[in-house]
């Protein structure tokens, strides 16, 4: 029996690693675009429904997160705001609007590679995940592929910093 479930776990790593690499090319895109590199992929039956990248300065929307991009899109390809039994890998820990929007989406799981410990609203700063005045309980697993998430975060603020330094 530990045998099966280490198999399980194995596998669901395997998966959960996979699908974070696509959101981190994602994120590659928002940097390349000059957007905070945060990628975010909805999953249902391990397939991609629907993706997205920071998008808050090109679209000139706050609200334009990674993780609100791809709820976007998947509310309008399923013809439901409610994403019932779909995984959301995102690299960075959802801020509060996010993990508001996880909650309303129904997402039944939610992984994330870097944690946010400033603005992080899973577990965090806030701990949204489990909030007993919420209505819906999102299951989570951090910290997949964490250094990697993290690397291109740090990278992209000190090159930030070292640009308005020149200045």
């Amino acid at each position: 029996m530990t045998d099966i479930l280490t198999d399980l776990a194995d596998k669901q790593r395997e998966i959960d690693e996979s699908w974070m690499r696509y959101a981190l090319r994602l994120a590659q895109r928002a940097q390349d675009q000059g957007e905070v590199p945060v990628g975010a992929v909805l999953v249902k039956n391990e397939k991609m429904i629907a993706e997205g990248a920071n998008a808050v300065i090109a679209t000139h929307d706050a609200t334009a997160h990674a993780e609100i991009v791809a709820l976007r899109q998947a509310g309008k390809q399923l013809e439901n705001y409610r994403l019932i039994d779909t995984t959301l890998y995102v690299t960075l820990e959802p801020c509060v609007m996010c993990m508001g929007a996880i909650g309303q989406a129904r997402i039944k799981r939610l992984v994330f590679g870097a944690f946010d410990e400033k603005r992080g609203a899973v577990c965090n700063a806030l701990n949204l995940a489990n909030a007993e005045f919420l209505n819906h309980r999102v299951n989570w697993h951090g910290g997949v592929l964490e250094t990697h998430c993290a690397q291109i975060l740090k990278d992209f603020f000190v090159s930030r910093r070292h640009k308005s330094n020149k200045k």
